[in-house]
């Protein structure tokens, strides 16, 4: 079982998948809700992972290394909306579309998983196995 207190080492081979996160930045001054919700919508439908994170949460770094650690070789898209100018807004609209403000919010083919513990949970279960190898978007 994952704890939130503990803080995952950082490896070559971790930094080399955070190296290959989408750290994408974009203004909010002309950033319309529109354009945040057709931006979070795509993040999700483009990705067969998609984590809304922030870099500091250890929550966040629990899921991510949970994913990193066992599931390295599937490709999956880590937006930290700390670093972002329109993170609250994508955390907005994660609160309207999933009724999940906080993060980690993940989605495995389109389907909102829910945050770490709900990741872990999957896991302990033997069920993440399933999510992460099925093909195609869940229905």
């Amino acid at each position: 079982m994952l704890s939130a207190t503990r803080r995952p080492a950082t490896s070559p081979a971790m930094l080399s998948f955070i190296r290959n996160l989408l750290f994408s930045r974009q203004s909010t001054s002309s950033t319309s809700v529109t354009d945040v919700k057709a931006f979070v919508n795509n993040v999700i439908e483009s990705n067969r992972i998609a984590v809304f994170s922030k870099s500091y949460c250890p929550y966040c770094r629990n899921a991510k290394s949970l994913l990193h650690d066992t599931y390295g070789g599937v490709p999956a898209t880590v937006l930290e909306l700390d670093q972002r100018d329109d993170g609250n807004d994508i955390q907005d609209y994660l609160l309207e579309k999933t009724g999940q403000r906080t993060v980690p919010s993940i989605f495995i083919d389109q389907r909102h998983i829910g945050g770490s513990n709900d990741l872990a949970k999957l896991e302990n279960e033997g069920n993440l196995n399933d999510l992460i190898y099925k093909e195609g978007p869940a229905s």
